[in-house]
C-alpha cells in the first residue's frame, strides 16, 4: 500500500505535466505554427477579453479541439482498461462488445436520412446505450457472476461479437446506399474525426463520475483480476462488480463514440502500455492510463492536423498508424519476457 502511494505521488503529477505539455504542443502545431510567446500573448487576450488577434482565434479553436481530444482519449483508455478487467482478455478494447457498432449504425442512419448535425451525436449515444442494454439482457447470467471465472465472461463476449457482426452488416448496407455527397462524412465519422467537435460538459461529467466510482472499487478490481476463482471468498461481490464494470465501460464508450466517432487503438494500446510499465495495480493504473490516453489522442490529433497541412487527416488514421507497430512491439516484449507480468 505504501509503495503504491509513493509511486502514485510521483507518477500522477508527472502525468498531469505530460497532459499540460500535450495541450501546449497541440495549440502550437498546425498549418499556422505558433511560438511560445505568441501562445502566451494569445492566451492573455482570451482571458482578458481583449480584441482577438489571428493567433488568439487560432488558439481558441485548437484549445477547444484539444479539450475534446483529451476527454475522448481519456474515456477510451479507461473504457479499454475496464473491458480488459471485466473480460480478463488482453485483446479487449472499448469496441469489442459491439457497443460502438450500435453507435455507428444509429449515427450513419442519421447522416443518411437527415444529414450532419447535433442529432448525429445524440443518435450515436443512444445507439451505443441501446446495444449495451441488449447485451446486458442477453448476457445477464455472466454479469451476475455465474459464468466461469476462467472464461472471462464468455457469454458476454460471444454475444457482443455476434451483435457487432450484425451491426457491421447494417453499416455496410448504409455505406453502399449512401449518395456521394454524404458518403465522405460517413466514412470520416467511421474512422474517427475531431474536426467538428464542439465543447461539451457531458463527456467530462461522465468521465469524472466513472473515474471516481472505479477508483473507489479499485481494490475489488485487483482481487477479481488476480484471484478470480477466490474473489467471492475474499469478500468481492463478483456479480455487482461485473455489472459495474460493464455499465461504466458501456457509458464511457457511448460518450467517446458520440464525441469523435470510432477512434481505434487508444483503448487497446494505452492500458497495455501502462500495465507493462506499472504492473497490475488498478489503484495506479486507472488514473495513469486515463491521463495517458488523453495525452496520446491530443498529440495524435495535432499530428493529424499538421502532417499534410492544410489538409486534415482523420485522427483515427494516426492512432492506427501508431497503434499497430506499438501493439506488435508490446506483444514481442511480452513473448520475450520484457514486460511485467
Amino acid at each position: 500500500m505504501n509503495q503504491t502511494r509513493r509511486r502514485a505521488q510521483m507518477l500522477v503529477p508527472a502525468m498531469i505535466l505530460v497532459s499540460l505539455l500535450s495541450f501546449v504542443l497541440a495549440c502550437a502545431m498546425g498549418s499556422l505554427a505558433l511560438s511560445v510567446s505568441e501562445l502566451s500573448h494569445a492566451a492573455l487576450e482570451l482571458m482578458t477579453g481583449a480584441p482577438q488577434s489571428l493567433a488568439a482565434s487560432v488558439l481558441d479553436l485548437r484549445y477547444t479541439r484539444a479539450l475534446s481530444g483529451y476527454v475522448t482519449g481519456a474515456t477510451l483508455a479507461l473504457s479499454g482498461l475496464l473491458m480488459q478487467a471485466l473480460l480478463r482478455n488482453p485483446l479487449a478494447d472499448p469496441y469489442v462488445l459491439g457497443i460502438s457498432s450500435g453507435a455507428s449504425v444509429a449515427a450513419l442512419a442519421t447522416i443518411f436520412f437527415l444529414g450532419v448535425g447535433i442529432l448525429v451525436d445524440v443518435a450515436a449515444f443512444g445507439g451505443a446505450l441501446g446495444v449495451a442494454a441488449l447485451l446486458f439482457l442477453l448476457a445477464y447470467r455472466d454479469l451476475r457472476g455465474l459464468g466461469s471465472a476462467d472464461g472471462g465472461a464468455p457469454l458476454l463476449l460471444l454475444t457482443g461479437v455476434i451483435v457487432a457482426a450484425g451491426c457491421g452488416a447494417m453499416i455496410t448496407l448504409l455505406l453502399s446506399l449512401a449518395p456521394d455527397n454524404t458518403l465522405r462524412g460517413m466514412v470520416f465519422w467511421m474512422i474517427g474525426d475531431l474536426s467538428n467537435s464542439q465543447p461539451r460538459y457531458l463527456p467530462w461529467m461522465i468521465l469524472t463520475g466513472v473515474l471516481l466510482l472505479v477508483m473507489w472499487n479499485a481494490r475489488a478490481i485487483n482481487i477479481s483480476a488476480m484471484h478470480a476463482d477466490n474473489a467471492l471468498t475474499l469478500g468481492v461481490r463478483v456479480g455487482v462488480l461485473r455489472r459495474l464494470l460493464f455499465g461504466c465501460a458501456a457509458l464511457l464508450t457511448a460518450s467517446a463514440v458520440s464525441t469523435a466517432g470510432s477512434v481505434g487503438f487508444v483503448g487497446l494500446i494505452i492500458p497495455h502500455a501502462c500495465r507493462f510499465a506499472l504492473g497490475f495495480d488498478h489503484r495506479l493504473l486507472i488514473p495513469v492510463a486515463t491521463m495517458a490516453g488523453g495525452s496520446f489522442l491530443v498529440i495524435a490529433d495535432a499530428l493529424a492536423r499538421t502532417v499534410l497541412a492544410p489538409h486534415q487527416l482523420p485522427v483515427g488514421v494516426i492512432t492506427a498508424l501508431i497503434g499497430v507497430p506499438v501493439f506488435l512491439w508490446q506483444l514481442h516484449r511480452l513473448q520475450t519476457g520484457g514486460g511485467k507480468r
